[in-house]
């Protein structure tokens, strides 16, 4: 069977992570992670409209802002979810 590691080690000890990443996932959620699939909504939006425009190379810049700022989002939760839970368990 297959063993998961989490950010936690298992004898409930300090996180293995850095200082700068805890740093940057502190900050990044307290962004609602709406914002994240609105901003992604929107630059398909832009790309939709510099397509019909004629700005191609724009329109395909743009419109691959969308999976990035998606993956982002679900990072965004599954920290979030990761920290609830450490926090139901008494870890943090």
């Amino acid at each position: 069977m297959t063993n998961y590691q989490t950010s936690v080690q298992e004898n409930g000890s300090k996180p293995v992570e850095g200082r700068g990443t805890r740093a940057i996932e502190q900050q990044t959620a307290k962004i609602p992670s709406i914002g994240f699939l609105t901003l992604a909504v929107g630059a398909m939006g832009v790309s939709a409209a510099m397509m019909l425009a004629d700005k191609k190379g724009v329109a395909n810049f743009i419109g691959q802002w969308a999976p990035s700022l998606l993956v982002i989002g679900v990072y965004n939760k599954l920290v979030k979810i990761e920290n609830e839970l450490m926090q139901a368990r008494g870890r943090v």
